[in-house]
């Protein structure tokens, strides 16, 4: 496990620093129809783009613009808005992002409800620049896209990844990290479908300041280095205690793009399975990697390229990720009162 740890601890020093649990945020198109005809169109860029860089939305002929949009800076996104009366509807019509420049390769979320009351969603990788509007997505489309909104949320949620990398550390060994994952995936599964579904729920911001504060607990206790604490012999209470409010912070995003109301479990069960994929991958590339490593140092059998001892890169790690989540606590803290 020594090896694991200094992997972990050089990956998350190199890549971790406090803005990155925003910067790949998706863009967001968010547009409804007043009736058959019409539709307006809602977009919001994260504000790490460049003001210059914001990209205008914009509807295939056949759809005239009522109104201009005024791009403005709301909190942490710009956000534009703009009408279009499309005579012979919108199903079929090509909605198309326009970059002044060069595109940032970020997501792109689509949510478009209808005047019926139906809501069609979409997703466009990163580089991608068209999505035309279906009458109806198709059961498969749903859970493709779905699924590649939950990898995409995992993989560029710095702070699950961090939570998840420092439980491996806690864990130990292959047997203990397959249960305590296992154990996290379970308890955010459950609040992320009853979320999602309205059953239950939390205030976004108290939910990111206490998943930044999960971190800190982690790190913490890694930090002491006491193998006696419930954490070290029982860490897949821990891991399920605090997946309960990952789970929260995973639904905030399906609640934000929303769930097809025709394929609703499918989207949910999708998304979910889109998370896991990307959290097993995850662990399986930590220790991947660092079994490959060791099995290169006990090749060349050479101690110096792996000098520092195993508590001393927990503790590195445990102040690197732990330095950061406090950070993330006390800005998403002080969101409170803003």
């Amino acid at each position: 496990m020594k090896v694991t740890q200094i992997l972990v601890t050089a990956f998350f020093i190199t890549v971790s620093s406090p803005t990155l649990s925003h910067d790949l945020r998706p863009i967001f198109i968010d547009a409804f129809q007043n009736s058959a005809q019409s539709l307006i169109l809602r977009w919001k860029v994260p504000s790490t783009v460049p003001r210059g860089q914001v990209p205008m939305v914009l509807l295939s002929d056949g759809c005239q613009p009522e109104t201009e949009p005024q791009i403005s800076l709301r909190g942490d996104s710009y956000q534009a808005e703009q009408a279009y009366q499309c005579l012979a509807g919108v199903t079929g019509k090509t909605l198309s992002l326009a970059f002044p420049g060069s595109n940032p390769s970020l997501t792109t979320v689509i949510r478009i409800k209808t005047h019926d009351g139906q809501l069609i969603s979409g997703l466009l990788a990163p580089g991608e620049l068209n999505w035309e509007i279906p009458e109806e997505p198709k059961r498969w489309e749903v859970a493709a896209n779905y699924t590649k909104l939950g990898l995409d949320h995992i993989w560029l949620g710095w702070d699950h990844l961090m939570f998840i990398a420092l439980l491996v550390l806690i864990a130990r060994t292959g047997k203990r990290t397959l249960i305590t994952v296992t154990g996290f995936t379970l308890a955010h599964s459950l609040t992320l479908a009853l979320s999602t579904l309205d059953i239950l729920s939390i205030p976004i911001p108290a939910v990111e300041a206490i998943i930044a504060l999960s971190i800190v607990f982690i790190a913490t206790e890694i930090a002491r280095a006491n193998k006696t604490t419930l954490t070290y012999r029982y860490p897949v209470l821990v891991s399920s205690s605090f997946g309960l409010l990952h789970g929260f912070g995973f639904a905030s995003v399906l609640r934000e793009v929303g769930l097809p109301t025709t394929e609703l479990l499918t989207a949910l069960l999708f998304f979910n399975l889109g998370v896991e994929i990307g959290q097993v991958v995850f662990v399986l590339i930590i220790f991947g990697t660092a079994i490959l490593i060791h099995a290169t140092h006990k090749k060349m059998n050479s101690q110096r390229a792996f000098s520092l001892s195993r508590a001393r890169a927990g503790i590195m790690t445990a102040y690197s990720l732990g330095s950061v989540a406090t950070f993330w606590t006390i800005e998403r803290v002080l969101v409170f009162w803003t």
